[in-house]
């Protein structure tokens, strides 16, 4: 039976609020015909689409047709990426080499001498070379003034200086002094130690080497060295900058927890963190516990694993992994949160733990890192050793156990020291929390030894020297996205003291900027919609056009799969497995895409063409449309013709050309791009004023890009002309033309000043979306905007020979109240009895709506719906959009994005208490060894922190205070997309809400994005089904399970040399026990004074 004949059957049975019988399908059909007939003769010929179509012919002796070989242009990029990488490299090994000989010598100057007759060991470097050391403190600022007056005040801060010559650097955009290099000491260590000296002394020698690698490379960015102490040196100097914290907070940068340190200073790891749930615990020693074992996770990378298991009495995975899972953001929060929910409760049973630590560890079928096994036992002590576990799961010691004291008490320390030293790892003490920065870092030191172990091997077996690339991330001096190439740098001494030359004396790094990158992997011959990208070897993309990140602090993670770059399918995920193991390949696929305003779906034909970067991890891939497989090649070289052409692009010819816009491109080097403080008519008279004088020619131009420009300025001024000879039509409000080229003209040119669309084509949304789709894109206003008008545009199709290009799209806009009138004109019908007499203006029984492929609303004959044009129809009317998915009219695609910012959440201070004070339960009280050792403890630090640390009292208080002064945080939002995925055009039924039922008819207006919809009109409640609203905006989420993503891991590959030999160490030192026992007479008026240290004082410390 005919399609028609079947809806007018069911229609017409049902019960219906219209006051008329609903039309048929085939009336539907003649109004939408009529519709699409009326849009695309207007808008074809208000924008002269077949005019610039003629008008590029005729130009063809300007310019020629070229291909993109993407073969060949990945091979190209690749290579490049691959010479600007090697030469950072040579760099690095430069100043290791050199940083090591330096250190050498001056520990052979400074030897420890045993004075004869008094048999005292002096240190002359450090004492006596204190008063000559002089650098620049980078927390100083470049206020000599102040540094002055607190030297006078302060003797620790004799030996600073501040530089005078500080200037701003167009390749950092910040203040920076080429004559000397800047300190970065963290907050909580020390600066007058000896350690601290003497490290400053020797490091000062690696001004020279820095300063000589700049000048071999003038492109060279930041250069650091960071120590194993915790200090960094760094050029050129700059002052240190902490947005995170205002004025009165602490810096709580350590270069030691910088990713490009971890990844440098010893080989992935393979991490079971073991704590003690037991009820001996319980209290502050649980609290700082919890505490530690989510420093420690920090201390961790995207190249490592790790699951943490909790014990007492028998042993389980904390959170609800059953195995160790990567080391990423989102699964060190889960296990985060699974240890911030443990209970201390039952008995001690190390053995139970153990075990399955072991097991965890020895699992093979995993994705893991297979290198550095290593266990973490955080308790409080006991006089179990569990030696039968250790012959039996570790006889040879290849799992290195580390083991926390945590806690003030008087348990026997013994045995968990003896798991230390016996299983190659070490012992260390956290009384407080005032030792948990410091102490859940520097296993990283043990670590390293294997590495400097390797290092001495014969020359031709060393493999330890190799230059690592890092993830991307954000770097803390603010030159945006950058990756690291690290070098670690080892202890050469030769000493007495054999455990000495396996120590790893910091890491070596120089920054890449990712803008350093793109120039090197140029776009413009591509089109908006092709693109270069590249990828690590755990998936992330270092380099795509989606990677946005919103953050601008550097502690925040950036990392970002390229299945989340883009909409995931099986093919990409085949992709993603080949690069990631270094293959060269090609696939053509058809796939969905974003919009760049991520409201809309579309689906395209692309080409993935990749290839590895050699000597590094990398793969590059380009990616191109078929309609980009050629492009544009402009011909005018001489001056005469770039005059001519550049004449209309003056902002005094904006009345007999349009409003015209240009797009913000890197045209020339000295010709720097907008910010987002300069419009861009100013940046468009820079353009004029810089080719008026130095011509488009100048060798710090891209001639073919500015040619390109020029090329398509001369091509839309022929179009205006044009435009300019035929009024505008009525409801036309405007008419423009963009191009490949950067070229946006808007005509009239009042039209031009409310023009919102981005002036770069290859970020603007309907630019992108035209190339795309081959039919007349109708684009509203965004919702609740005041514009009464719909953009409407169609991309140029020009056929040159056999090759079709896109070169540029037009198209206009229209006034919705006049569009309204004519859309009700249509669907008006004369002497109708029993029916519906079409779309009447205001009907209360009727809604006619005009809906785009994303579901946003476009036209209605509802006046109330007017005013929520370019709103999603989810939220006006969910009922009839649940029923239009359901039907397949539009399919839903619901994606998380890794980017967003969202408030941070945000305890209540009331809830949560005074984090630094401890209220003893009645079996601590009991316990007088607790109050003895608890005491000792608690006024020894507050005693060392006021030296060390002066601000320390604040960092109970820390997450809050810094919480305060963050605006935003990264989280994850999810977001549902709507688009036509099926080739039908007509759909049509019935829904029952509230007891009543109704009908409705959709057509999908042909040669469009458009879709009719004429349906009962909803009564009352819109959400009268009860099922809510449909939203398509961002809304908070915490993504895809993370439990059932461990289940099937992503596919990843780690470094291919692994570092992690225990054999044949011969260090002895594994940690200690240092043990206070302070007289019990004492304790009263210990206690006393430390309780007028954490409440009095810290009236005048901290702004509650």
């Amino acid at each position: 039976m005919d399609y028609s004949l079947c809806m007018l059957v069911l229609l017409t049975t049902l019960s219906s609020v219209s006051p008329g019988q609903f039309p048929t399908p085939q009336i539907i059909k003649d109004w939408v015909d009529q519709i699409q007939k009326d849009l695309i003769t207007l808008t074809d010929k208000a924008s002269g689409l077949q005019d610039l179509i003629q008008i590029y012919q005729k130009h063809k002796t300007h310019f020629r047709v070229e291909s993109n070989n993407a073969r060949k242009l990945v091979a190209t990029a690749a290579g490049n990426i691959e010479k600007l990488l090697a030469n950072r490299s040579e760099a690095l090994k430069r100043l290791a080499t050199e940083a090591e000989k330096f250190q050498k010598e001056s520990q052979q100057s400074s030897m420890l001498r045993v004075n004869n007759e008094a048999n005292e060991l002096q240190n002359y470097n450090a004492k006596d070379g204190a008063n000559e050391l002089r650098y620049y403190n980078a927390k100083d600022g470049i206020n000599r003034t102040l540094l002055e007056a607190e030297k006078k005040k302060e003797k620790e801060k004799r030996n600073r200086f501040i530089p005078d010559d500080f200037e701003i650097d167009p390749d950092f955009k910040r203040l920076v002094s080429y004559n000397t290099t800047a300190v970065h000491i963290p907050t909580d260590i020390y600066e007058g130690s000896t350690i601290i000296l003497n490290e400053l002394n020797w490091t000062e020698e690696l001004e020279d080497i820095f300063r000589q690698n700049k000048e071999d490379d003038p492109s060279l960015l930041w250069q650091v060295f960071g120590s194993a102490t915790g200090l960094a040196r760094y050029y050129p100097a700059s002052p240190w900058n902490d947005k995170r914290s205002s004025p009165d907070k602490i810096d709580l940068y350590d270069v030691r927890r910088r990713p490009w340190y971890i990844q440098g200073a010893a080989s992935p790891k393979d991490m079971l963190i073991l704590v003690d749930a037991s009820g001996s615990v319980s209290g502050l020693t649980l609290k700082l516990i919890k505490t530690s074992v989510s420093w420690m996770l920090e201390t961790l990378s995207d190249d490592d694993f790790v699951n943490v298991v909790s014990f007492n009495k028998t042993a389980r995975p904390a959170a609800c992994f059953q195995n160790l899972v990567q080391a990423n953001v989102r699964n060190k929060r889960i296990l985060k949160e699974a240890v911030q929910r443990l209970k201390a409760e039952g008995i001690t049973n190390y053995t139970s733990g153990f075990e399955l630590a072991f097991e965890q560890l020895a699992q093979t079928n995993v994705s893991r890192a297979n290198c550095n096994k290593i266990i973490m036992l955080f308790t409080d002590g006991g006089e179990e050793r569990a030696e039968e576990i250790f012959q039996k799961y570790n006889p040879k010691q290849e799992v290195r156990i580390f083991t926390f004291s945590v806690g003030q008490h008087s348990y026997d320390k013994g045995p968990i020291q003896w798991m230390a030293c016996n299983n190659k790892g070490y012992y260390y003490e956290i009384p407080s929390i005032g030792a948990i920065r410091l102490n859940t870092q520097e296993y990283l030191d043990v670590l390293g030894r294997p590495m400097v172990k390797a290092d001495s091997m014969p020359k031709r077996d060393r493999k330890a020297k190799q230059v690592q690339w890092t993830n991307v991330y954000l770097d803390a001096l603010e030159l945006g996205l950058v990756i690291t190439g690290t070098l670690p740098v080892f202890n050469k001494t030769n000493t007495s003291a054999k455990s000495q030359n396996q120590l790893i004396l910091g890491v070596m790094a120089i920054d890449v900027s990712l803008e350093d990158i793109k120039r090197l992997t140029p776009r413009f011959t591509f089109g908006p919609n092709g693109y270069y990208f590249a990828i690590d070897p755990n998936g992330y993309v270092l380099l795509h056009p989606n990677l946005q990140p919103l953050t601008a602090k550097f502690d925040e993670p950036v990392t970002l799969d390229f299945l989340d770059a883009e909409l995931e399918n099986d093919i990409k995920v085949e992709i993603r497995n080949k690069m990631i193991d270094g293959e060269t390949g090609n696939y053509t696929i058809f796939t969905l895409v974003k919009s760049q305003d991520e409201r809309y779906i579309d689906q395209g034909q692309r080409t993935y063409t990749f290839a590895p970067v050699k000597g590094t991890d990398y793969s590059l891939a380009l990616v191109l449309p078929n309609y980009s497989m050629h492009y544009i090649r402009a011909t005018i070289g001489d001056t005469i013709t770039q005059a001519k052409f550049s004449e209309s692009l003056l902002a005094d010819k904006f009345d007999e050309y349009g409003y015209t816009f240009i797009a913000p491109r890197m045209y020339c080097k000295d010709l720097k791009p907008p910010d987002k403080e300069t419009n861009n008519t100013e940046y468009l008279m820079d353009f004029n004023n810089y080719i008026d004088t130095k011509t488009p020619n100048n060798p710090m131009c891209n001639v073919e890009l500015i040619n390109r420009l020029l090329l398509d300025a001369g091509i839309t001024s022929d179009l205006i002309k044009i435009w300019k000879q035929n009024e505008l039509q009525h409801g036309v409000i405007a008419r423009f033309v963009a191009t490949d080229g950067g070229i946006t003209r808007v005509f009239p040119k009042s039209a031009g000043l409310d023009w919102k669309e981005e002036a770069e084509t290859y970020e603007s949304s309907f630019y992108k979306r035209s190339l795309d789709n081959d039919v007349y894109i109708f684009t509203p206003t965004r919702c609740n905007e005041s514009d009464n008008d719909v953009l409407v545009s169609r991309a140029v199709n020009l056929e040159i020979g056999n090759i079709t290009l896109k070169p540029a799209v037009v198209g206009v806009k229209l006034d919705i109240y006049v569009w309204m009138e004519s859309f009700i004109n249509i669907t008006y019908r004369m002497n109708c009895k029993d029916e519906i007499c079409g779309c009447k203006k205001g009907d209360p029984y009727i809604d006619c709506v005009v809906l785009d492929d994303g579901g946003f609303l476009v036209m209605s004959n509802q006046e109330d719906y007017v005013t929520q044009i370019g709103c999603f129809f989810g939220v006006i009317d969910p009922d009839l959009m649940r029923t239009l998915v359901n039907s397949s009219l539009f399919t839903a695609k619901s994606t998380y994005d890794y980017q967003s910012l969202c408030e941070p959440k945000r305890e209540s201070k009331a809830a949560a208490g005074l984090r630094s004070i401890y209220v003893p339960t009645i079996a601590d009280i009991l316990n007088m060894g607790w109050w003895a050792t608890a005491a000792a403890w608690s006024i020894v630090q507050q005693l060392l922190v006021s030296i060390t640390f002066p601000n320390f009292l604040d960092a109970a208080e820390m997450d809050d205070q810094v919480s305060d002064a963050m605006s935003k945080e990264v989280c994850i939002t999810e977001q549902t997309q709507y688009f036509f995925e099926n080739d039908e055009s007509s759909f049509g039924g019935s829904f029952e809400c509230a007891n009543s039922t109704r009908q409705y008819l959709a057509e999908k207006v042909p040669n469009t994005n458009l879709v009719f919809i004429i349906s009962d009109r909803q009564q009352g409640n819109s959400q009268s089904c009860g099922l809510g609203q449909l939203v398509q905006e961002e809304q908070p989420s915490d993504g895809p399970d993370p439990c059932e993503m461990a289940l099937r891991p992503r596919y990843r590959k780690g470094p291919s040399v692994c570092f992690d030999k225990t054999e044949h160490e011969e260090d002895p030192d594994c940690g200690g026990v240092s043990g206070l026992s302070p007289s019990l007479w004492l304790m009263v008026v210990i206690q006393v004074v430390l309780l007028w240290v954490v409440t009095d004082s810290r009236r005048y410390a901290i702004a509650s």
